[in-house]
């Protein structure tokens, strides 16, 4: 991408507007295929010594980066030593008594599995209550995220039914693990950020971050607030807690659209609409979900929800566009994502 700015003063306004309507910290970057359409930071990274947020800050992404696991897979199909329809026994030497043996690595990359959940998304509120037995910071691995599912029933029948699924992700990083003979971790960083020039993104411990990195922040009614150190896993795994520049997330998508990850065939792949969603033109492909308007693809996008972050980003393929929004807060991104959306694609 030729680097350039035509800074697009209709979308900098709306941006502004919304920013103070919902009082969101964090980053914004929106490109087209040749310059920056929109560029901002609010915000601190870290209130208490008021150090401001940037375009060089990395933030957590939450489930962002499902997307970083379903590459991964792809990658390893595509060399040969996997497949899309390898079932889960047969590619992982973990015992999971009673989970249904048709499970594939596809059901997995499409939450249509039917297994349990560590974190229920439609039963849970509080990711919080997950640590009052198991302590936050002991959790550093995917094998200690086992624990929380691994004995448990069958929560559907195998493509019964769409139901977004932070464990089935997991179930995907140790695969991963199992057939690299790396760690989850070290792959990543190795064949997804590094070859997408994600120099300043990774995986990192939220008891040791490195430079500029900002803190998540929770919010109370009473404007009292607490960083989100005790309410997440010491360091994220295969179905979320990396932390990105906005920068470095418009360079993965540049990677992966132009098949410096994958091929063209396992990229296309990866964008496919394997299955609907429960939201209506939502669709959902490899780590990915997709929008249709007019029964063509408006968007593919990416998001993530934590306690002290949240994170939307997109590529809109007709106009070449993507949109990169964190936030070091719980919320805040959506707005911003929505806002830019009905000012620059309200005729679609």
């Amino acid at each position: 991408m030729a680097e350039g700015t035509t800074l697009n003063t209709n979308i900098l306004s709306v941006i502004s507007d919304t920013q103070k309507k919902v009082n969101f910290s964090g980053s914004i970057l929106i490109k087209d295929e040749h310059h920056i359409l929109a560029e901002s930071s609010y915000g601190y990274a870290n209130r208490a010594d008021q150090i401001k947020n940037s375009l060089a800050t990395r933030y957590g992404i939450a489930s962002g980066c499902k997307l970083f696991t379903a590459i991964a897979i792809c990658q390893l199909v595509e060399a040969g030593v996997l497949s899309f329809e390898t079932r889960l026994k047969e590619c992982l030497d973990i015992d999971f008594p009673h989970f249904d043996e048709t499970i594939t690595v596809h059901h997995l990359l499409t939450h249509t599995a039917g297994i349990p959940d560590y974190f229920d998304e439609e039963v849970m509120d509080d990711f919080e209550e997950l640590w009052t037995k198991t302590p936050m910071y002991k959790i550093r691995n995917l094998e200690e995220f086992l624990p929380f599912f691994q004995y448990e029933p069958m929560k559907y029948k195998v493509e019964e039914q769409f139901h977004y699924n932070n464990a089935g992700y997991i179930l995907l990083g140790l695969i991963i693990e199992q057939t690299t003979q790396l760690s989850f971790h070290t792959y990543v960083e190795k064949e997804i950020l590094h070859k997408a020039h994600m120099t300043s993104s990774g995986y990192f411990e939220l008891d040791a971050l490195p430079n500029h990195t900002a803190l998540g922040y929770i919010d109370f009614p009473d404007d009292k607030w607490k960083t989100n150190i005790y309410s997440l896993p010491a360091k994220g795994g295969a179905d979320g807690g990396a932390f990105v520049t906005v920068c470095d997330m418009n360079r993965l998508w540049n990677s992966l659209l132009n098949h410096q990850l994958l091929s063209k065939k396992y990229t296309t792949r990866l964008l496919t609409p394997h299955t609907e969603t429960n939201n209506e033109n939502s669709f959902y492909g490899y780590g990915v979900w997709i929008e249709k308007r007019e029964r063509a693809i408006f968007k593919y996008h990416i998001m993530g929800y934590d306690p002290g972050v949240s994170f939307h980003s997109a590529f809109y393929p007709k106009s070449a566009v993507t949109a990169v929004i964190c936030s070091n807060k719980s919320r805040g991104a959506f707005h911003i994502m929505n806002a830019v959306e009905e000012e620059m694609f309200s005729s679609y």
